[in-house]
């Protein structure tokens, strides 16, 4: 027999369902994931924030290393879980994304292609994740662009540490910030901030929220490098590496909001990006 309180339990535990639920939206060139359990109510990505070319570590920024595009936004679902995006490169240049909001995670499955000629210059992307609110450090008005350092973290010597890292580079074109580079990417076409002597052990860059009861973290495969920026930022960004005339490329990315169980988060890591594990 179904009583008054089984209702009322059924209807608290689908609200707490709803409220676990992470959407999306698109706002100039902002991708925006919302969730009333993050702090802030969302994170917003510059999405995408520049797609860029090789040579890049020691190079201009605008003169060189920025390839113009534009972004469209094809379509977005009604439960705003599932959106659509084209991206046009000025060399020619498509990429179709498709992003997809779960419970506690967004994919990303991007198709790229070269129509044209002639061999892209386009070698890797940025998405850049502000993080001041979720880490509890957004007040507009500080100049300290560094306060949120001790809450995001990388994978050296296969341990979780907190930034800034030992061993930690002050010296680039532009400053501060700090960049790691994979082994399988020349350190001469990553982004012109300090970049560290150390190779991370794996593809994953977090931070942990204000309260320190969640995880925000994010990879992508291929991916160009990890980075962490000046807007309160931190990047996983993804590698094209240079399309050639009639190439297609798939490039995956993972974005996790979690609670903090940093094993469990390495575990599903580890399962979601096969390629990424030594």
């Amino acid at each position: 027999m179904r009583t008054p309180l089984m209702f009322a339990l059924v209807a608290l535990l689908f609200q707490t369902i709803q409220a676990d639920e992470l959407t999306l939206a698109r706002e100039k060139n902002y991708l925006i994931i919302q969730g009333a359990h993050i702090p802030g109510g969302e994170i917003r990505i510059h999405y995408l924030e520049a797609y860029c070319r090789a040579g890049s570590t020691e190079a201009d920024w605008i003169k060189h290393t920025v390839i113009k595009h534009t972004n469209e936004l094809i379509s977005i679902s009604a439960d705003r879980k599932t959106m659509k995006l084209r991206d046009v490169l000025a060399d020619g240049v498509t990429v179709e994304h498709t992003i997809t909001a779960k419970s506690d995670e967004v994919s990303f499955l991007l198709k790229a292609h070269n129509p044209g000629k002639v061999r892209s210059e386009a070698h890797w992307s940025q998405p850049c994740v502000r993080l001041g609110a979720f880490t509890g450090f957004n007040d507009s008005a500080s100049k300290n662009i560094d306060d949120y350092l001790p809450k995001c973290f990388i994978f050296l010597d296969g341990k979780l540490k907190r930034m800034p890292t030992a061993d930690w580079a002050k010296e680039a074109r532009y400053i501060p910030g700090q960049v790691w580079c994979p082994k399988n990417v020349p350190r001469n076409d990553v982004n012109p901030r300090p970049l560290s002597k150390n190779v991370t052990s794996n593809g994953l860059i977090g931070c942990f929220s204000g309260d320190e009861k969640l995880i925000w973290a994010s990879a992508w495969e291929p991916y160009q490098e990890l980075f962490q920026g000046v807007a309160r930022c931190l990047h996983s960004d993804f590698r094209l590496g240079g399309l050639n005339p009639g190439q297609r490329l798939d490039v995956r990315g993972k974005i996790y909001i979690v609670p903090n169980d940093v094993p469990a988060l390495l575990k599903r890591y580890q399962r979601d990006f096969p390629e990424h594990q030594r």
